[in-house]
C-alpha cells in the first residue's frame, strides 16, 4: 500500500507545482535557478546518502558500480534519442501543437527513471527509504510542473489545459514505480541493482540537467547556496528518519 501512496503523492507534486500558473505566468530567472538548484541538492543527497549506502549494505562495491553505471548509460542513451527540452530557451520553427507535443513527450519519458527510483526504494524493505526517495522526487517534480505549464501558457495553451497537461506528465511515474516495485520484489537479489541503477539515474539528472540549468542565467551564487541548503535538508531528513 505504501508504494501506491508514495508514488501517487510524488506524481501529484507535478500538479501542485503547476498550480500557480492558474494565477500568474511570470517567474524570474533568479527564482527559477534557485528552485532548480534546491531540487538538485535534494536529489544529490538522496542518491549519495540514501540509495548508495543501502545498495552497498545489500550487496558489494561491484554491484553498486555496475548499477550506477548502467543507470547513467541508460539515461545517456535516452537523452540521445529524446533530448531534454530547455523550456525557457527552446525556439523551434514548427507549429505550436507539434512543439507542445514534442516537449510533453520528452518530459514524460524523462520521468520514467524517477518513478522507477521510487518503486525500487520501497522494494528494499525499508519503508523510510521509499518515503525519502518519493519526497526527493516530489521536490523535483514541483518546479518541473510549473515550468512545463509556463511553457504551454507561452504557447497560447489555455491555463486550465496547461495545468492539466503539466500534471499528467507526472502520472507515468506511478506506473513505473509500481512496475519497479513488483519486479524487484519478486526477483531475488535484484533490489541492490535497482537501487544502484536509481542512484545513477538521479546523479545523471543532477549533473547533466539541473545544475547546468540553474547556473545558466548569471545567478550562480544564489543557485550554489540553494543547492547546499537542499542537500542539507535532505541529509537532515535521512538522519531523522534513518
Amino acid at each position: 500500500m505504501e508504494i501506491y501512496i508514495g508514488s501517487i503523492l510524488s506524481a501529484l507534486a507535478t500538479g501542485v507545482g503547476a498550480l500557480p500558473i492558474l494565477f500568474f505566468k511570470e517567474v524570474t530567472h533568479r527564482w527559477r535557478d534557485i528552485l532548480l538548484a534546491l531540487t538538485a541538492g535534494v536529489m544529490m543527497a538522496a542518491a549519495t546518502f540514501s540509495l548508495i549506502p543501502e545498495a552497498l549494505a545489500l550487496s558489494n562495491i561491484f554491484v553498486l558500480c555496475f548499477g550506477v553505471l548502467l543507470g547513467t548509460v541508460s539515461l545517456t542513451i535516452l537523452e540521445r534519442y529524446i533530448p531534454h527540452m530547455d523550456l525557457e530557451h527552446t525556439r523551434f520553427n514548427i507549429a505550436m501543437d507539434q512543439k507542445a507535443l514534442l516537449v510533453l513527450t520528452a518530459i514524460t519519458l524523462h520521468n520514467l527513471p524517477e518513478g522507477l527510483s521510487v518503486g525500487v526504494s520501497y522494494a528494499s524493505g525499508h519503508e523510510e527509504l521509499g518515503g525519502l526517495i518519493a519526497f526527493a522526487i516530489g521536490i523535483q517534480n514541483a518546479p518541473e510542473g510549473f515550468l512545463i505549464a509556463l511553457f504551454l501558457i507561452n504557447q497560447q495553451v489555455g491555463r486550465w489545459k496547461a495545468f492539466f497537461l503539466a500534471s499528467m506528465t507526472g502520472a507515468v511515474e506511478i506506473v513505473t514505480a509500481v512496475m519497479g516495485y513488483h519486479l524487484t520484489s519478486y526477483v531475488s537479489g535484484l533490489v541492490p541493482y535497482g537501487l544502484s541503477f536509481a542512484a545513477g539515474a538521479m546523479l545523471y539528472i543532477v549533473y547533466k540537467e539541473l545544475i547546468p540549468e540553474s547556473h545558466g542565467d548569471g545567478h550562480e551564487t544564489g543557485a550554489t547556496f540553494s543547492f547546499i541548503i537542499g542537500l542539507l535538508i535532505m541529509v537532515s531528513l535521512i538522519q531523522w528518519f534513518g
